[in-house]
């Protein structure tokens, strides 16, 4: 048993039904927030943001568009990305690159804390292998990037002199200059200044990207660090598992046990059953509870709701995989495929592409859940399951202010895209 475990099971403990968690977790994340008006989101709204959810997961893939833009439209509705430009991209950042969930932008105070974290990949010497045969690649490497930076990978390659070549695979095609440049990034001594247009990483000296004040503050000991970082994981869930918890900052379990345990001990996180969890839970004492949600929302594939597998499957019923990560004849519900959040359900799942250069958003598949295994699912009033038509002329709007958000002029239902609700859709989708 965990040190969690043992203080949890030490104490009584208040039970939530599975729809009281579900809404706890929809509201955690923000997303039964009122939408600003198309187009009036601020600086102050997208901070707000960043403070509930505590990170936005990064990924090249731009199928519909950038991982991070798109749980920041879920919340907000469509915005300003230049919003987001200016957070990560412009001094004093409000969000700084590390590997977080994964890579990730944080806020540079949670940067700070994981500290731990680089000085790990600094003991494992992670590229060592790779840079072995390059002595004094490093040191000129940081030597340039202070001379030059921001500086970009193929501008640091120009100045090294060096080419590139053409790529040989479908993967990573690293020369020893940029296992140089992420050796630097790992263990902190460089951070990302910005991405430029075609997403690359811009590097500099840390100490020129990070905040002055966050600079100047003392580094926490890894223990505090931790603590600190499940504490912004249990207010982004609202309630959740010791594995929730672990999983958002991709924490090892018994680092997050005693952590959960020390803020169980505080009253910041309060031992809770869920039911139908056969595991214990906490919830964050300053969570709310909703009686029922409006929210409606389409949920990247890299939306912390969606994060822990899990846990989607035992609150919602929802067994989701990403199908850019999954072969073609085993994906189930299409390439890129987005859950929809209507109300405290993910009602359906929708498989989009952006086609820029015909102004349309593609829907490649709809598929409507099953509501008979969704958890505690009442039959009628609060958190009863919405009717078909509901369903269908909520995501037929849902779908029209993405591709207006996008600069797209019409959502286009393939003639032969999979899924139930592709046909109704097909007839509710703006044109």
């Amino acid at each position: 048993m965990s040190p969690a475990d043992d203080v949890a099971a030490a104490r009584p403990f208040a039970t939530l039904t599975a729809g009281q968690a579900r809404r706890t977790a929809v509201a955690a994340q923000g997303l039964d927030r009122p939408r600003p008006a198309p187009g009036t989101a601020t600086m102050a709204h997208l901070q707000r943001v960043v403070d509930r959810v505590g990170l936005l997961q990064i990924d090249s893939v731009n199928v519909l568009a950038r991982a991070h833009l798109l749980p920041v439209f879920s919340r907000l509705g469509p915005y300003d990305t230049a919003l987001l430009d200016r957070a990560s991209g412009r001094a004093p950042r409000r969000l700084v690159e590390y590997w977080a969930h994964e890579a990730s932008y944080v806020p540079p105070r949670t940067y700070q804390l994981l500290r731990w974290r680089m000085e790990r990949y600094r003991e494992r010497d992670h590229w060592g292998r790779e840079l072995a045969h390059h002595p004094g690649l490093v040191e000129t490497v940081r030597g340039l990037v202070a001379d030059h930076g921001p500086v970009t990978a193929s501008e640091l390659h120009a100045l090294l002199g060096h080419e590139t070549g053409p790529k040989k695979h479908w993967g990573w095609n690293w020369t020893p200059a940029k296992h140089a440049l992420e050796h630097l990034f790992e263990v902190g001594e460089v951070a990302t200044a910005h991405r430029n247009s075609q997403f690359e990483r811009a590097y500099d000296l840390t100490e020129r990207v990070l905040p002055p004040a966050v600079l100047a503050a003392p580094v926490p000991a890894e223990a505090d660090a931790v603590r600190e970082l499940v504490r912004i994981a249990a207010r982004a869930h609202g309630v959740g598992s010791l594995r929730c918890l672990a999983d958002y900052f991709r924490l090892r379990t018994d680092a997050a046990a005693r952590a959960v345990a020390e803020l169980v001990e505080t009253g910041e996180l309060l031992p809770v059953r869920v039911s139908g969890w056969n595991r214990a839970a906490y919830l964050h004492a300053g969570a709310r509870v909703p009686r029922r949600t409006t929210a409606r929302a389409l949920l990247a594939p890299f939306d912390p709701l969606v994060f822990e597998r899990r846990r989607l499957l035992d609150l919602w019923g929802m067994h989701y995989r990403i199908g850019i990560y999954t072969p073609r004849a085993q994906r189930t519900h299409g390439y890129y495929v987005l859950p929809f959040l209507l109300g405290e359900h993910l009602v359906a799942r929708v498989d989009l592409k952006a086609e820029r250069r015909e102004g349309v958003l593609r829907v490649r598949a709809a598929h409507a859940e099953v509501p008979d295994e969704v958890p505690g699912l009442p039959r009628t009033g609060s958190g009863a399951w919405p009717a078909r038509d509901v369903v269908v002329g909520a995501l037929a709007a849902e779908l029209g202010e993405t591709a207006a958000w996008l600069g797209l002029g019409d959502v286009v239902v393939d003639p032969d895209a999979g899924g139930d609700l592709a046909g109704d859709l097909a007839r509710r989708a703006p044109r």
